[in-house]
């Protein structure tokens, strides 16, 4: 199931990592991309490479509506791809340069991420009808709110090695280890935990439910304050909190950079007023967490490079089995040409941590 999943929107970075008149330069799926924003605030996407000579648009600049190539100054529309000017040609040349074309990717910017629509191979974007492209995954009751704390790391494995460790329950005892949230799993007793879990559309959530009294630091959103957390393919999780007076959300895309490298976006959104005062000891929480589970992925590549048999067991690893099933049904859909049919039902999943 190493298949990498395509016509999806893929988070490619932080809107506040691109400034106007700026471009990066990415990588997505295997292939190459720049990214960039007009000074009128819009953001676009295109294969990063001139078909002139090669050399990658990111090493250019924005103009206007166009990107022009720094070594013979062809520009190109970022909205569509096609060819605007070739400086060299003359008009004994007889050269139609709007058939000249570089493919564009459908790009937006929602709730402070960009994303980048990938179809399933790049010459499909000549052809895609981009008003019939899917709905951007946006978290709910938080508008159009940009995050208050993100990070990102380039975690050395497979997406989906990246996906399962993440949303396992099990391993938190014993990779996070920090002194303000817990002290190893040898000082701290298992406990039962009963999760009811439901299909949600392309994916599955823990259904709400309120938070216990002893969780004291939930209590700056209120009382009774409940707990959702939505996982989605490609590799989009939510974890929603809703207070009586305020809502948090942590929201992680994993994004493919190509067979063996992935990208996890870790934001953390917020209505609670005058929280940004301790936004840098949140930055540190954060990459912290993010650093612990990036390592432990680098010490099971060890292990993985000799490609021994894996095991999911018991409900502690029916999450990874669900996404498993959930990948394979979405590409068999994609295969037949018919609608995604979930294959997750209601139930109730019991593990100790």
């Amino acid at each position: 199931m190493s298949e990498l999943l395509h016509n999806f929107w893929y988070t490619i970075a932080f809107g506040k990592d691109l400034k106007p008149g700026q471009m990066l330069s990415k990588r997505l799926l295997g292939e190459p991309i720049v990214i960039g924003r007009h000074k009128d605030g819009r953001v676009f996407a295109l294969r990063n490479i001139c078909p002139h000579r090669g050399i990658p648009f990111s090493h250019g600049w924005v103009e206007d509506n166009d990107v022009r190539c720094c070594y013979h100054g062809w520009c190109f529309n970022t909205q569509n791809g096609t060819c605007s000017e070739i400086p060299s040609l003359t008009e004994y040349d007889g050269v139609d340069i709007s058939r000249i074309q570089v493919p564009a990717y459908p790009c937006r910017e929602v709730q402070g991420n960009i994303w980048v629509y990938v179809p399933q191979s790049v010459s499909d974007l000549l052809t895609l009808d981009r008003s019939q492209l899917p709905e951007i995954p946006i978290i709910p009751e938080l508008g159009d709110r940009a995050p208050a704390v993100y990070e990102t790391t380039i975690f050395p494995c497979h997406i989906d090695h990246a996906i399962i460790g993440l949303m396992d329950p099990a391993h938190g005892p014993y990779v996070h280890d920090a002194w303000w949230w817990r002290s190893g799993p040898k000082r701290r007793k298992p406990k039962l935990k009963e999760k009811q879990y439901e299909p949600v559309p392309l994916g599955f959530r823990l259904a709400p439910y309120v938070m216990p009294q002893s969780a004291k630091p939930y209590k700056i959103l209120g009382n009774k304050v409940a707990i959702e957390i939505i996982f989605q393919l490609p590799g989009v999780r939510f974890e929603v909190l809703n207070g009586d007076r305020h809502q948090a959300c942590a929201f992680t895309a994993i994004t493919p950079l190509d067979e063996t490298k992935c990208e996890v976006f870790q934001s953390l959104y917020w209505t609670v007023p005058g929280l940004s005062l301790i936004k840098p000891i949140v930055y540190l929480m954060v990459s912290q967490f993010l650093g612990q589970d990036r390592d432990v992925v680098i010490k099971q590549q060890e292990g993985l490079a000799d490609d021994p048999n894996l095991m999911l067991i018991g409900d502690a690893d029916a999450q990874a089995r669900w996404y498993f099933r959930l990948k394979r049904e979405y590409l068999q859909s994609q295969k037949e040409n018919r609608p995604f049919q979930n294959p997750i039902e209601p139930t109730i999943l019991r593990w100790q941590s």
